[in-house]
């Protein structure tokens, strides 16, 4: 099966042109603001529904300011060292979700200093409002024919078009960019969908439904983005300028990954058994 060729942009109107890839972002905002809205109808957290708009503008800087500055350090150093302002050429591309997900609690953070919530009140509260948004992402990236997977022979795999994976083919360096690739290879973005998107956001919300304990949410997220990203890797190709790195097995997202296993275990055991979250504060506006 060929991969379907997709026009990354979604509309066009004049000079004002809307691309698929940004407008998954669009829907992923939208989302977590419905969806906070929803779970801040709950008696068992602080936060109201007047503070989700801010928490979620706040939490959408963290994530674009956070995944451009990841990118540029933990995939792009050398580029970055010579040229200081590709930073700031966000149309180039180029998102980390390591980098996003530390914007967002550093986003988390300053809002809860700002209400006097504790973190993990905050951050609790996010966790279930991000893995639909990181699904839509990888499905975005899918359109625009990024992060092609391995070669595989299995049956779904797909053939990628050469202008796509040319820096990873040796098949596709003797043919035109409008060729494909004459082997398969996992659809891998797809795979990020689902395990990111579907399975992961029904886990965090159906764990995090049995406790009330504090670093609860926030440590089942982090085990289980960086478990299944760390699986769904074995599915990617390695980024073509980084290969693989740590003896020429695991990739960068699987190296950056492992941290956030053991950051999520420490949270899960961490934190005593009896604490637990205080009754909302309906005075807070």
């Amino acid at each position: 099966m060929h991969y379907p060729q997709i026009d990354p942009l979604a509309l066009s109107v004049g000079p004002l042109q809307i691309h698929w890839y940004g407008l998954m972002y669009m829907l992923a905002f939208l989302f977590a603001w419905r969806f906070g809205l929803r779970e801040a109808r709950r008696k068992d957290n602080n936060l109201t529904s007047p503070m989700v708009g801010d928490l979620i503008f706040y939490g959408a800087l963290g994530a674009i300011l956070g995944g451009r500055l990841g990118y540029a350090l933990f995939y792009s150093l050398q580029h970055t060292l010579s040229d200081p302002l590709s930073i700031l050429r966000i149309w180039e591309g180029g998102m980390s979700f390591h980098g996003g997900l530390v914007g967002v609690m550093v986003a988390c953070w300053l809002y809860g200093k700002k209400l006097r919530l504790a973190f993990f009140e905050v951050t609790d509260f996010v966790a279930p409002l991000v893995p639909v948004g990181l699904g839509l992402g990888r499905i975005g990236n899918f359109i625009n024919a990024e992060l092609p997977g391995r070669v595989t022979q299995l049956p779904w795999g797909l053939h990628y078009p050469c202008e796509a994976v040319r820096q990873i083919s040796t098949e596709c360096r003797l043919l035109s960019a409008e060729s494909y690739e004459p082997v398969l290879r996992h659809p891998s973005a797809l795979y990020q969908a689902f395990t990111d998107g579907i399975l992961l956001a029904v886990a965090v919300i159906l764990f995090t439904r049995q406790s009330r304990r504090l670093g609860v949410a926030s440590g089942f997220f982090l085990v289980g983005y960086g478990s299944l990203r760390f699986v769904t890797e074995f599915f990617r190709s390695p980024d073509a300028h980084i290969g693989y790195v740590l003896g020429g097995f695991i990739t960068m997202g699987q190296l950056l990954s492992l941290p956030l296993v053991l950051l999520g275990l420490f949270l899960l055991f961490w934190l005593p058994q009896n604490v637990r979250r205080g009754k909302r504060n309906e005075t807070v506006s």
